[in-house]
């Protein structure tokens, strides 16, 4: 598809409304990273900047998914999602950016979009890199943030949005979700990997042998869903302020670590976890891992810019899987 990113007129009206008369757009960066909205950074006249988030077609680069009717992590995208999620964060303590506008009427522009405050630009991922000394304090307080998320309990799992609707199926045990999620990921990558299909049987078993471990359980926390130190902002003060959560649901909080363990590696001990299931944790573990290969090999079959970065974690993660089955 054409991609027709958002330029300077576009946000006239926008700006005028929002920051008044006085107040004009000086520059606009289109921010790198986000796959499934646009974010903007808008670079006023008076020297400070707001962040725009867009979620229109164009923004999106991921092609459909392998789909479970069930699972609450397909489709974690859209501003109703943001808007819900952005509250329960807020009301459990979670540092998160303001929430200045959410325009999902088409007043500005032809999508929905959110304005929030920009927390600038440095990420705990780089920091933990270039000073880990300095990066302890925020590490520390994403810890703090993740405990009252994973301790804030719901008797439903699903997304937000759709438990406040009364939508969520709650008919089947959430490591069952996981499981079909986990193979249906297998089937759609097996096609393009002649060595995931030669092992196909060999990881459905493998799957199958991690779930019989798993005793039921019906106690869902807050999880981000794939929260790493890139999706993590660090503010001039020192705060640590979460990022991209339209993944945020009710769920298993191994769903989190398994991801936090990954993504954190020597640092994640710092983020002083809650207790965990050790069976439910390596059964999602490795569903993430197949989840890694799926998803690079789909969007690489697009215009996403960055391609090898995505066939480079899908065979990272082929190596892993084969390892452990």
């Amino acid at each position: 598809m054409t991609r027709a990113f958002l330029q300077p007129n576009d946000l006239h009206g926008l700006v005028a409304e929002q920051f008044g008369s006085d107040r004009r757009l000086a520059a606009l960066d289109r921010l790198t990273g986000g796959s499934k909205k646009g974010v903007y950074r808008l670079r006023l006249n008076d020297r400070t900047a707001v962040v725009l988030y867009v979620w229109a077609a164009g923004e999106n680069y991921w092609p459909p998914s392998p789909t479970v009717p069930d699972d609450p992590f397909t489709d974690a995208s859209g501003a109703d999602l943001f808007a819900a999620n952005h509250a329960a964060l807020t009301a459990a303590g979670v540092r998160v950016p303001h929430l200045m506008m959410l325009d999902r009427d088409g007043r500005y522009l032809d999508a929905d979009i959110a304005l929030v405050e920009d927390a600038g630009a440095l990420r705990l991922e780089a920091l933990l890199e270039r000073d880990p000394a300095t990066a302890a304090a925020p590490l520390s307080a994403l810890g703090d943030a993740l405990r009252r998320m994973h301790t804030t309990f719901g008797p439903h799992y699903g997304k937000l949005a759709v438990i406040a609707g009364g939508e969520a199926s709650q008919a089947r045990r959430t490591e069952d979700v996981i499981v079909d999620r986990a193979l249906g990921h297998l089937d759609a990558a097996a096609p393009r990997d002649a060595r995931l299909a030669d092992a196909h049987h060999r990881i459905t078993a493998h799957v199958r042998n991690l779930r019989s471990a798993v005793i039921a359980r019906e106690e869902y926390g807050l999880v981000h869903g794939e929260l790493g130190p890139d999706h993590v902002l660090v503010t001039p003060a020192g705060e640590a302020v979460m990022i991209d959560f339209e993944g945020l649901t009710y769920f298993d909080v191994e769903w989190d670590h398994a991801w936090l363990q990954m993504r954190f590696g020597d640092s994640y001990s710092a983020l002083r976890p809650v207790d965990l299931d050790p069976h439910r944790l390596e059964l999602y573990r490795y569903a993430q891992t197949l989840s890694l290969i799926e998803g690079p090999l789909r969007i690489a079959d697009t215009d996403f810019p960055n391609r090898k970065w995505m066939l480079d974690l899908a065979e990272w993660n082929i190596t892993k899987a084969l390892a452990a089955a």
